[in-house]
């Protein structure tokens, strides 16, 4: 199969509704190196980079309230930040870029998907289209 490793996607692919920050971001503990109360942080096995995670509520109104909120993982070498909330609103809007995918079985015999991403931002405001003239072409 063609297929090896972390499949990469798109946010729009995994989040087309959106998704909002629900907890802290965390170092992820590697269980393999801690020993005696002794805290490793995890690295990511292909690059190498620290491993943070934060829980993230996706934004589709269709899912059960158990399927919403997942844990991202954000692979970079010191602590991510994450945006500034946005006043009004209940939970920090929030978007990934470098997103791939590694599909697993877990305990529960289900299919489950890690998340692995680069960087973390802000939502960025959707570019207009370029105005068209009568004749359906861009103007110049």
């Amino acid at each position: 199969m063609a297929l090896q490793g972390p499949i990469p996607v798109t946010f729009a692919m995994v989040f087309p509704h959106g998704c909002y920050i629900v907890g802290e971001v965390e170092p992820v503990k590697d269980f393999d190196a801690s020993s005696n109360g002794r805290f490793v942080q995890a690295r990511d096995k292909q690059t190498q980079e620290l491993v943070w995670q934060v829980a993230v509520m996706d934004g589709d109104p269709t899912l059960k309230p158990a399927q919403k909120t997942v844990a991202v993982k954000i692979l970079a070498p010191v602590q991510p930040v994450p945006p500034q909330p946005m006043p009004g609103l209940p939970f920090t809007p929030v978007e990934f870029d470098g997103m791939s995918v590694t599909p697993y079985v877990n305990g529960n015999g289900r299919l489950a998907y890690s998340i692995k991403v680069q960087q973390m931002h802000a939502p960025r405001q959707n570019a207009q289209p370029a105005p068209t003239t009568k004749t359906g072409k861009e103007a110049a």
